[in-house]
């Protein structure tokens, strides 16, 4: 059944596509199993196409597909619209959103040993995961490489985080320690405890930040590999920092340092 000569309208439960969406929308690690990605909103759409990004499926709810602007649906290879009431049930969040993308899942890039970097260690939240994405995007940082343990870098709650950064990075997920073998740049640990202080420190350029687990920090493995170890000073007496927030603060000394030699 067709709404438009270029769109197929959906109006079943059960139809495979929207049982593949839900999947994605509500599983973190669906992406892997099923090679695609859902981007929801018209935010992280708008982040995708601004990159160059070409969606397999635009997919818009039948309400908003009239007002829908032209070049969402001719960005794709293919355009579905969905009853409203089935597309909501698609979605992850409390609002749902009238839109969104499927993407083919990239392939892992290469490791590039030279360009400045960050490893995520064993993160576990979402949220500080792509929250240090876009810090790692808008200080310069291209590469994010991370280990095994890590949230899942492309599952929804990561990708509404990063707030689009996600397509200005190559993404390097699921990989062992020895990896890090490849890389030629110093790597710098953060500590609460130990290192030089933050704001004294003359930091290498490039280099890979080490971001550890919340609750247990850079692994002592990881660490033992680390050229530099660094602390943020806490005037405040707090015992340590989030892990997001303390990327964003080092990231950005780092980044800072650099552009003002």
């Amino acid at each position: 059944m067709t709404t438009d000569p270029g769109a197929s309208l959906i109006s079943s439960r059960d139809n495979p596509l929207l049982k593949d969406l839900r999947k994605l929308a509500q599983d973190p690690g669906a992406y892997r199993k099923l090679g695609r990605i859902w981007l929801e909103g018209d935010h992280l759409c708008r982040a995708a196409l601004a990159r160059g990004v070409k969606p397999a499926i635009a997919v818009f709810s039948e309400s908003f597909w009239p007002t829908a602007p032209a070049e969402w649906g001719a960005s794709a290879m293919k355009t579905v619209v969905v009853a409203d009431d089935l597309l909501r049930g698609v979605s992850g969040l409390e609002s749902p959103a009238p839109m969104g993308f499927v993407l083919d899942q990239p392939a892992r890039p290469d490791l590039i040993p030279d360009t400045p970097s960050v490893v995520l260690d064993r993160l576990q939240d979402a949220g500080n995961a792509g929250s240090i994405l876009r810090s790692a995007a808008a200080f310069g940082f291209t590469q994010v490489i991370a280990l095994k343990g890590t949230a899942a870098l492309w599952a929804p709650k990561v990708l509404r985080a990063g707030m689009g950064a996600h397509f200005g990075l190559r993404l390097i997920e699921g990989v062992e320690a020895d990896a890090l073998d490849a890389l030629k740049i110093p790597l710098v640990a953060t500590s609460s405890h130990r290192g030089e202080w933050l704001h004294k420190a003359r930091l290498p350029h490039p280099c890979a930040w080490l971001m550890g687990h919340e609750g247990q920090g850079v692994s002592p493995a990881l660490e033992a590999r680390a050229t530099h170890h660094i602390r943020i000073a806490q005037p405040g007496g707090e015992e340590s920092l989030n892990v997001a927030a303390a990327a964003a603060i080092c990231l950005h000394a780092s980044g800072a340092a650099f552009q003002a030699e």
